[in-house]
């Protein structure tokens, strides 16, 4: 690997994590693919003994993940976010194979932080936690037994990401994109903007949003992009006198 290493820009989250036995797992799982930045989202027992005995050799991992209150927390300055779930479900993100997620992630890992989140063992992600990814990925396992451990999730990705980076033809992405935080502002005020014209009834939206954000995801919007289309609202909402 070079010094420009696309993999230390790989973040690898959790939510809610369950057994601190899996977060131990994830981590010897993510540092034999050097993979290092581990983010906790309010996990049930965090930092525990357990958790340092299934981590083995990778405690370095452990002792500088970062344990975070809410999955906005954890995603703050990412540009690109690939939910790992095995559910399949009516959500306002595209879907991928792991390979192909592995390797749109490598792109923008080139030049900004990208991440890839994980759910709780026996629910997995929230609708709410995947429709503020760019992307859901599922490992195609049998449809006969689906149940794959958390940590061997983190694996099989971690390692996806590994052949991609080493690979070498994957190109850069070929410009910036706006974080998520600037992203979900956007979101943010153009749901209210829709709702104070009456497009969007607060009580019963339906499924606008979701609509709206899959759209936007496919776009991939820069951070220039995220200030016209906020400039746009602030001008529909309050338009200047002739």
């Amino acid at each position: 690997m070079s010094d420009s290493n696309p993999l230390d820009n790989v973040r690898i989250v959790l939510c809610e994590t369950s057994h601190p036995g899996n977060i131990g797992a994830a981590a010897r799982a993510m540092k034999t693919m050097g993979l290092r930045a581990l983010h906790l989202v309010k996990p049930q027992r965090f930092p525990d003994p357990e958790a340092r005995w299934r981590a083995t050799s990778a405690i370095d991992v452990l002792d500088e993940a970062l344990v975070h209150g809410s999955l906005d927390d954890a995603l703050s300055g990412v540009a690109f976010a690939v939910a790992c779930s095995a559910r399949t479900r009516d959500v306002a993100v595209a879907a991928a194979s792991p390979r192909e997620a592995a390797s749109r992630l490598i792109e923008v890992a080139c030049s900004q932080p990208v991440a890839l989140v994980f759910g709780n063992e026996q629910y997995g992600l929230t609708t709410e936690h995947v429709n503020k990814c760019r992307l859901i990925a599922t490992i195609p396992t049998n449809p006969a037994f689906s149940s794959l451990n958390l940590a061997a999730a983190v694996q099989v990705f971690a390692y996806e990401l590994r052949m991609s980076a080493a690979g070498g033809a994957v190109s850069p992405s070929p410009r910036e994109l706006a974080t998520h935080e600037e992203v979900e502002g956007f979101y943010g005020h153009l749901e209210q903007a829709m709702a104070e014209v009456g497009f969007l009834n607060p009580e019963h939206p339906k499924k606008l949003m979701p609509r709206l954000r899959r759209l936007y995801a496919r776009a991939g919007l820069s951070t220039e992009e995220v200030n016209i289309l906020r400039g746009i609202l602030k001008a529909l909402a309050h338009p200047k006198k002739r």
